[in-house]
């Protein structure tokens, strides 16, 4: 795409005029250098507690706002955008900080809706194939309630309170819908393919 995927999440915040201040938490000092390069900050490198498989978002985002409260400064509110989420836009971002706003929630994310009912699905067991719940097995698609997941793209939340909860994942959040083709969570070469064609096709 011309250019490292964290760009494209270090220019939406830039260009959103919405924060303060734009850091990058890395404990490798080429990433590190690449984001200073699109003009985030990186004050401090990340520990190596929270550079393994094991740390999740909320130990990052605790380390990080422990580390400012350090050197003096403090956040009401904040976001956590991913490194691999090209297709997060200012105006996304803006839209899903006046919705935490306006609806006092603790955290608000992008959502997309399940191309399939979750509720027929099925698991593989001895090469047969079982439904995880045998009371949907004649259930109509159109009837089943619709059901969302997490794109991966960015959380914006109210400091104190996931602080004082301990988490992301409070009982007080809310989801800004999004379509399947402004979203691809990117793990696998196949997941890179197609968050590439999706880009050229919005691109076009």
């Amino acid at each position: 795409w011309g250019k490292p995927v964290i760009a494209y999440s270090i220019e939406a915040a830039i260009q959103s005029n919405l924060f303060d201040e734009v850091m990058v938490s890395t404990d490798d000092k080429e990433i590190a250098d690449v984001a200073i390069n699109y003009g985030a900050k990186v004050p401090f490198l990340r520990s190596q507690k929270n550079s393994d498989d094991f740390a999740t978002t909320y130990d990052v985002m605790e380390e990080v706002l422990n580390e400012y409260k350090n050197k003096g400064k403090t956040f009401e509110i904040c976001c956590c955008l991913y490194s691999c989420a090209p297709f997060v836009t200012a105006s996304k971002l803006k839209d899903a900080l006046d919705q935490l706003i306006k609806d006092k929630l603790d955290t608000i994310y992008p959502i997309v809706d399940f191309n399939f009912p979750i509720q027929r699905a099925v698991k593989l067991q001895n090469g047969k194939i079982e439904m995880f719940d045998q009371k949907y097995k004649d259930a109509r698609s159109q009837d089943l309630e619709k059901a969302y997941h997490d794109t991966g793209q960015f959380y914006w939340f109210n400091t104190e309170a996931i602080l004082e909860k301990g988490t992301l994942l409070t009982d007080n959040i809310g989801g800004v819908v999004v379509s399947e083709m402004e979203c691809q969570d990117i793990d696998t070469p196949e997941d890179w393919k197609l968050a590439e064609l999706k880009f050229e096709l919005m691109d076009s």
